[in-house]
């Protein structure tokens, strides 16, 4: 779906954002102190108590030198849980017995920030050895791209263990295809256990994105050259495409989403997707809190933990 495959784009830091983001994110949104299958916050408490600030450190580098990062490292997230779930198969490269999930339709010449993860990963290996996983590394970096963004916090399960496989056609299948009607996209959310309330506020993480004039010339004329040009960025919040906050909604309302998958929020039968969006236009904290719940439900998609799968040392390749 366009919903997300366009989460792209990004941020503005500031110390007193920055200064919210805590190693143990105890002020953060809390629903719940132990996640799906035995996740839980403190996960690391012990074995690399400081991977949040290693997180946080490398983040904001990064996105101080480019922006747009951000916003693909909550893409990444997703894409990522939605095919088999929050195994960090997404960043596996192709080899001799893996076909990598990055030449999926909807990852190929697409999806962005694997760097980043990289240089997360190597940081923590030299802190910690062999103890924090890259299914983790993802969702942490997700949730440190959205508060440095302005956004919500929220306290993160963590415990996620790396898959040893990766499934292009799970990607292919599973991630929502950009097609706008509404029921296809609710659908393909239930399937992953989500519902219509998390497809709307997850949406809002278009707060932060951009997409390619390509898929977007005819809504984003003022920004996208009538030939050629199809590579250029056009931000799918155009009032403050820096910042997560709840004006993508308010957008939609005045009938300026940037996609057709962003307008269809206001169509339905039962009208639920609609009465969402014009809530989270009026209320940015019911907003914020409920992008935090779903963020939190997303990244509890069919995690490994115990035993299964490893914990990669670099999380392109398979131990």
């Amino acid at each position: 779906m366009a919903v997300f495959r366009t989460f792209l784009g990004l941020v503005v830091v500031t110390l007193a954002v920055s200064a919210t983001l805590s190693a143990a994110h105890l002020e953060g949104f809390n629903f719940g102190s132990v996640g799906s299958q035995g996740l839980f916050p403190e996960f690391y408490q012990s074995s690399c108590p400081q991977v949040n600030d290693i997180v946080t450190s490398v983040l904001r580098r990064a996105i101080e030198k480019v922006p747009r990062v951000a916003a693909s490292l909550i893409r990444l997230h997703f894409h990522d849980c939605f095919a088999l779930g929050c195994d960090a198969s997404v960043l596996l490269d192709n080899s001799t017995i893996i076909r990598s999930e990055k030449g999926a339709k909807p990852n190929v010449n697409s999806l962005r920030g694997f760097e980043v993860i990289d240089e997360i990963k190597a940081k923590v290996e030299e802190a910690c050895p062999l103890t924090v996983s890259c299914a983790d590394i993802v969702a942490l970096a997700a949730r440190g791209s959205t508060v440095l963004s302005g956004g919500p916090d929220w306290v993160l399960p963590l415990g996620r263990r790396d898959s040893i496989t990766a499934s292009a056609e799970a990607s292919d299948s599973d991630i929502p295809a950009p097609i706008p009607v509404l029921s296809a996209l609710i659908t393909a959310f239930e399937r992953q256990g989500l519902d219509e309330t998390d497809l709307v506020a997850l949406s809002g993480a278009h707060t932060i994105g951009f997409a390619k004039c390509s898929f977007v010339r005819q809504t984003r004329k003022s920004v996208c050259p009538g030939r050629g040009g199809d590579n250029t960025p056009a931000p799918l919040d155009f009032v403050s495409p820096t910042r997560f906050d709840n004006s993508y909604f308010k957008l939609i309302l005045g009938g300026h989403g940037l996609l057709p998958s962003d307008q269809v929020l206001l169509t339905g039968k039962g009208r639920q997707a609609a009465e969402l969006v014009n809530t989270y236009a009026a209320n940015e904290s019911l907003f914020f809190q409920q992008f935090a719940k779903s963020m939190v439900k997303m990244g509890n998609i069919n995690p490994l933990t115990g035993s299964k799968g490893q914990v990669r040392k670099d999380c392109r390749h398979l131990n």
